[in-house]
């Protein structure tokens, strides 16, 4: 079959296309944003009529997937691991209701928190919801793990969660593909009420789950994709998930490891393997990327007294992401040269495209916020995140997905006057209207910036729901129209920003302040796709 050259997350998209994907949803992440991207310019999804969508947010993403799947149909839906909290609601409640088609959740990990506010563990989530996880440990096993995690999927009828983490998403490698395999047809579910989740319904839902748990150990451990790989040196054994295996392997130029090795890329955690390792062995080290899951697990199972080594007695960080040369610290090895960072480089912290919307927007209301003192404009998720650095210094908070309006309502409410929140347009749409919604109920005294720059700029400049649609949510969620200003964020309107921004922040009441202007990226794009297509007319 055809070889390509893929980031891991062009492989995931690849394979879901191979392997009779109808519809993939998910809502814009890095690490997780090329999986969706790839599947909407594949020319193959479009002569399939595979559905490729970007969501409102992930929640509504898996719903979408839930109901693809309900319908007899492969699906998908991808997010970053804090999407995961978002879409936890839908996620959890999946694996009771179970499936119909194969559905597959995709959630990328950012140890180090390369983007993300924090580096949590989509692992915890799989156990959570006592649903088989898959988390592959190079592109090609990506690839082939997503064709069987859609046959494992409709083996036992419920979702499967595909853990990946940053350096497997965004690193490029050769795959070789499958055969194209054709998509469901249309058929419902055998038991037509398993979806509804009334308490007497979902407790025999939730008894069907328990009792598959033995069967989806089993499958772990007889399918293959754990490997146990046998070593002369007992005084050590290694145990690694994913793409730890990697850093561990780097470690030993000719990848002879004398010791044995059990590598896990399949949970439920294969407890054979995991009781031989330790039976065998003097001490045991975990490597694994994100959290010590395994290695908390591994203490729980194994009645053994026998030293476990890995990120809960320091052997490896605590925190952050693995490379070779903290594994090769806990091998007891010397440091692999080549992580020094050279004196003559300066670091550069991130900032603001030059000519970008945001930077008005906020000069305004730095200007219009002189009289009050700092320490009151809450702001959200995005690429105005970085007005918290210098020389903006706007903002004094982003915590999760549209927690700046509900901030601001509760710093509101124990007296902090004015309360300012900055929220983006698709983070509005994404999970802003709902705080809007309760502050117009409290009638909040706050004044609620949407920086609407018409598209969801700090992941590349996919679509926004929110374009063209502002004012009209904002008026159907019951703000008042007279509350609701429209600016331009221009320097030569500054004058005329900066005293709107004023009269609204004077107002006891909910106001509505939209900044708009195309983000110079997307304009600079479509510009010279313009110029591009004049020249070839």
């Amino acid at each position: 079959m055809q070889k390509l050259v893929l980031l891991g997350d062009e492989a995931i998209g690849q394979a879901a296309i191979d392997a009779g994907l109808s519809a993939i949803y998910a809502y814009p992440g890095t690490p997780s944003t090329e999986i969706n991207e790839y599947v909407m310019a594949s020319k193959e999804a479009k002569e399939g009529k595979i559905v490729a969508s970007w969501t409102a947010n992930e929640k509504t993403a898996v719903e979408s997937a839930l109901g693809v799947s309900y319908s007899g149909k492969r699906s998908m839906a991808c997010m970053k691991h804090v999407g995961l909290n978002v879409a936890a609601d839908a996620f959890i409640n999946s694996a009771i209701t179970g499936v119909n088609g194969g559905m597959i959740v995709v959630s990328a990990d950012d140890p180090s928190m390369h983007s993300s506010q924090n580096e949590q563990d989509s692992r915890f989530y799989g156990k959570f919801a006592m649903l088989p996880i898959l988390e592959p440990s190079n592109q090609q096993e990506a690839y082939d793990m997503i064709h069987y995690g859609f046959d494992l999927s409709e083996k036992f009828r419920v979702p499967v969660l595909f853990r990946i983490t940053t350096r497997l998403a965004h690193s490029r490698s050769g795959i070789e593909r499958k055969a194209m395999r054709n998509q469901n047809p249309l058929s419902l579910p055998d038991d037509m009420k398993q979806y509804v989740l009334l308490p007497a319904i979902a407790r025999k839902r939730y008894q069907v789950l328990l009792s598959i748990q033995d069967a989806l150990e089993e499958e772990s451990e007889n399918a293959g994709n754990n490997v146990y790989i046998d070593g002369h040196d007992k005084s050590l054994g290694i145990i690694t998930t994913g793409l730890a295996f990697n850093y561990l392997m780097e470690n030993f130029p000719n990848r002879e490891v004398p010791h044995p090795i059990l590598k896990i890329t399949q949970y439920p955690l294969p407890q054979k393997m995991m009781q031989k390792i330790v039976s065998e062995c003097k001490e045991i080290l975990v490597i694994e990327e994100g959290m010590p899951v395994v290695e908390e697990m591994l203490k729980g199972i194994l009645n053994h007294d026998i030293k476990i080594k890995g990120r809960l007695d320091g052997s490896l960080p605590r925190s952050g992401e693995l490379n070779p040369n903290l594994v090769a610290v806990a091998l007891g090895k010397p440091m692999i040269k080549g992580d020094d960072v050279p004196s003559l480089i300066v670091g550069r912290p991130p900032s603001l495209c030059e000519g970008c919307p945001h930077t008005d927007s906020y000069l305004a209301l730095n200007e219009a916020m002189t009289e009050y003192g700092k320490g009151r404009v809450f702001s959200d998720i995005g690429c105005y995140t970085l007005a918290a650095l210098p020389p903006l210094e706007a903002i004094n908070s982003c915590v999760d997905m549209g927690a700046s309006i509900t901030m601001a309502r509760g710093a509101a409410d124990a007296g902090l006057l004015p309360a300012v929140a900055v929220i983006g347009d698709s983070t509005f749409t994404h999970s802003g209207m709902t705080g809007l919604l309760d502050a117009v109920i409290a009638n909040s005294p706050i004044t609620v910036i949407i920086l609407d720059n018409s598209t969801t700029g700090m992941t590349g400049g996919q679509p926004s729901a929110a374009t063209g649609r502002l004012k009209q949510i904002c008026l159907g969620l019951g703000v008042e129209e007279n509350h609701i200003r429209i600016l331009k964020p221009l320097r030569k309107q500054h004058t005329e920003n900066v005293r709107a921004i004023k009269e609204e922040l004077a107002y006891q009441g909910v106001s509505v302040i939209i900044p708009t202007r195309e983000c110079i990226q997307t304009l600079n794009r479509r510009m010279r796709e313009k110029f591009k297509n004049k020249k070839t007319a």
